[in-house]
């Protein structure tokens, strides 16, 4: 029989071994089969108490306690994380005592430092040696941690602004890259390689669009820019001149030396221009060249003696034509004007038009009132009409230098020479002349025993005998140079002339002239330059027409009508000038840009070709060279005999640049009575012409139910078998819409045309 157990005894059999629990299971006074795992009956009443230990410390235990895993023993999880909390602990009392030791050590390293002043201070000595080294050393190593710390600002400053000016270069590249400079008439290869795509892509392309061209088919403008249009991107046309072989690298600031200024005498005739240069240049002639012939070459280059050996270089040209001439050609040998005007007369026509051509070629003025040795000369009245014009001299509170002078006797001549070289200071003129020869062309000519003779203004480098050059479209090797005197010279500098020989042509005044690297190399770019001039000769349409302006600028080529006005008296231009202006409303310009009175002469076609301007003569006729001239260069010259003829011209152009109102007229209405599928056209509507006219050059309607279906054009249309240019009313035809074959039977087709209807100015 199985003894009562204590509870007590009861609670402890958990740690009851498992061997010991065996053995007591195979023991013999317990015989009991081993319970199998799936045994699931609760134990006898009798046998309920099934674990317990009696006086010999043996375990027993009933066989249905044995089932499930057995405890060997219990953990508390809260004795497992204490002893953690408390190396926490310990861990942070260990550096609170590290840092209460060093506080306590600094503060002892003070007291002591400060007992030891107190006792160096009862003593009346000074501070030791040891401690001057220590603070020494202590200021030292504050100071470079501040130097360091700067630094390392400077740096992050530095490298921002870094950072910022890639940013800044990569968008200005990403600007560029969709932009393409190119010339006119390039061919479909060369615009290819341009925009990096395979040249049959680009033929493909402009096959697509109707046009037939080959790999070395030069391209018009409108052709090139729908190329680039059609790979995304913008054109921007420059000067044939300007891409090919004058690219010239940019000087280093230190090669750069002073230069003189290139200056250019304009005023009214017998204001004494002339006679002002004369003086300017006999009285700096150079000892032993008095007997020397002075040939026309231009320009002249003075030595100016009296003024530290200054120079100056006069450009001597009839009338205005080349200072224009170089203008409408993108040169700019000019870096001041001197404006003669006499003090016995006033300002006149030709000092007016002297004015707008540098103020229009943004040069500086210096103003010499000339001919004050006569007592009828009044400088104040030649002041206040210089202020008319927008010239305002210093005197006046403006900027413009002006100078009393006198050719015939040379006063005030010094005074007006130190005004031009301040003036020239004050733009600061350099040049490198240490490098290969580049200027412009003043004069070209035909001379007999000499051929091609050139007057060329060296702008930047040094041109020596035997240089190979490309001037404009011509080329040639310097075979021998001389100055004004016929002197022959080897060399000539920055802001000087010389008259060359050995060019191969005659090219315009104005062209580019620049050293290559061999004439070989000259010859074939002047070659290319040929080609392309010619072709641009027959291809070319006229600079500009009063016809033609309406169309120019609805192209977006003009912003405004330019206008240079010449008329019989002065009223006159008055009145057309001022009726003109009053045609310029918000969306239209009109600029006047000289007027005068008198006939038109060459310098207004120059002007106007210059300018891109349209010359109106009233009551006044062009010179036989001023109709060379506009022949020459294209430009357009009306002439009026009644004011309102010029002013209705004008208006008409103008009004060419509004857009036009648009609207629709109805022209025909058809039935549809029957439909054809025919092979390669599509369906074919069998039509009953009820009403005006069907043509084959109409829009359509496609009318079903009272709805429109679809608006297009008409693609074919016949009678029986015979294409048609338009059916009447009452007539059957058969026609095809335009990508369209849903035609049905019984719908309706509404034929009609866009008017366009031109606007008038409302001034």
């Amino acid at each position: 029989p199985v003894e009562d157990e204590d509870p007590a005894a009861e609670e402890e059999q958990p740690e009851a071994a498992p061997e010991e629990a065996e053995e007591q299971e195979a023991a013999p006074e317990a015989p009991q089969e081993e319970p199998s795992a799936q045994a699931t009956d609760e134990a006898p009443a009798g046998e309920a108490e099934a674990t317990g230990e009696d006086e010999d410390d043996t375990v027993k235990a009933g066989r249905y306690h044995l089932k499930g895993p057995n405890v060997v023993g219990k953990m508390d999880s809260d004795q497992l994380q204490r002893p953690q909390r408390k190396r926490k602990r310990k861990e942070k009392d260990k550096d609170e005592k590290k840092k209460d030791k060093k506080s306590k050590d600094k503060k002892k390293q003070k007291d002591k430092k400060q007992k030891k002043q107190q006792k160096q201070k009862q003593k009346g000595g000074g501070p030791d040696e040891e401690d001057i080294e220590q603070t020494i050393q202590e200021t030292l190593q504050e100071l470079e941690q501040g130097a360091s710390r700067e630094r390392q600002r400077r740096r992050r400053r530095r490298r921002k602004r870094h950072e910022e000016e890639r940013e800044r270069r990569r968008e200005r590249k990403r600007e560029q890259e969709n932009i393409l400079e190119v010339t006119e008439f390039v061919t479909t290869g060369e615009l290819a390689n341009l925009i990096g795509e395979p040249v049959s892509d680009v033929i493909d392309a402009l096959f697509d669009a109707g046009m037939m061209v080959s790999i070395n088919q030069r391209l018009d403008r409108e052709t090139i820019e729908f190329v680039a249009d059609e790979y995304g991107y913008e054109v921007e046309f420059v000067a044939e001149r300007d891409t090919e072989a004058l690219e010239v690298e940019e000087d280093d600031p230190e090669d750069l030396e002073p230069r003189a200024p290139v200056v250019t005498v304009m005023g009214h005739v017998d204001h004494g221009k002339t006679s002002l240069l004369d003086y300017i240049r006999n009285a700096n002639v150079v000892a032993g060249e008095e007997g020397g012939i002075t040939q026309h070459v231009g320009a002249h280059y003075v030595e100016l003696t009296d003024h530290d050996d200054e120079a100056i270089t006069f450009l001597d040209t009839p009338g205005h034509e080349a200072f224009t001439a170089m203008r409408a050609r993108g040169a700019k040998a000019t870096d001041l004007v001197i404006l003669v005007v006499a003090a016995d007369d006033s300002v006149m026509p030709q000092t007016k038009e002297a004015i707008n051509h540098a103020q229009a070629a943004d040069v500086p003025i210096v103003v010499a009132i000339n001919k004050m040795d006569k007592r009828e000369s009044d400088a104040e009245k030649v002041r206040a009409e210089l202020a008319e014009q927008n010239v305002l001299v210093e005197e006046y509170g403006g900027d413009v230098q002006a100078a009393e002078v006198s050719a015939k006797t040379g006063e005030g001549i010094d005074e007006l020479l130190d005004k031009v070289i301040l003036q020239s200071e004050i733009m600061e003129l350099h040049a490198n002349p240490n490098r290969e020869a580049s200027g412009v062309i003043i004069e070209s000519r035909l001379e007999k025993g000499r051929g091609n003779v050139i007057t060329v203004l060296v702008q930047n480098g040094t041109l020596e005998t035997g240089d190979p050059f490309l001037a404009g479209i011509h080329s040639g090797s310097v075979r021998a140079m001389f100055d004004e005197r016929d002197n022959r010279i080897e060399s000539v500098g920055p802001s000087q002339p010389a008259l060359v020989l050995g060019c191969d042509g005659s090219p315009e005044v104005g062209d580019q002239f620049v050293v290559m690297e061999d004439e070989g190399e000259a010859r074939d770019v002047a070659q290319e330059r040929q080609r392309i001039h010619r072709e641009q000769e027959l291809r070319r349409q006229s600079q500009v027409s009063l016809d033609q302006v309406s169309r120019q600028m609805a192209e977006g080529e003009f912003h405004e009508l330019n206008l240079i006005i010449k008329a019989d008296v002065g009223g006159s231009v008055e009145a057309l000038s001022d009726a003109l202006l009053k045609l310029k409303t918000d969306e239209v310009a009109v600029s006047v840009i000289h007027s005068g009175v008198g006939a038109i002469t060459e310098s207004d076609v120059m002007l106007a070709r210059a300018s891109d301007a349209i010359i109106l003569g009233f009551q006044v006729r062009p010179t036989s060279g001023a109709r060379e001239a506009a022949n020459r260069e294209d430009v357009d010259i009306r002439t009026y005999s009644v004011i309102y003829s010029a002013i209705e011209d004008v208006r008409d152009a103008l009004e060419g640049l509004l857009s036009p109102e648009r609207r629709e007229e109805t022209r025909g209405r058809a039935e549809v009575r029957e439909t054809f599928g025919v092979p390669d056209v599509g369906t074919v509507a069998g039509c009953y012409v009820n009403e005006g006219t069907v043509g084959r050059n109409h829009k359509v309607r496609v009318v079903r139910d009272g709805v429109v279906e679809y608006e297009g054009e008409i693609d074919s249309l016949k009678r029986f078998e015979d294409d048609v240019k338009e059916v009447q009313s009452g007539y059957e035809c058969g026609l095809s819409v335009q990508n369209f074959d849903d035609v049905k039977i019984g719908d309706e087709l509404e034929t009609y045309v866009v008017v366009e209807e031109k606007r008038e100015l409302e001034v």
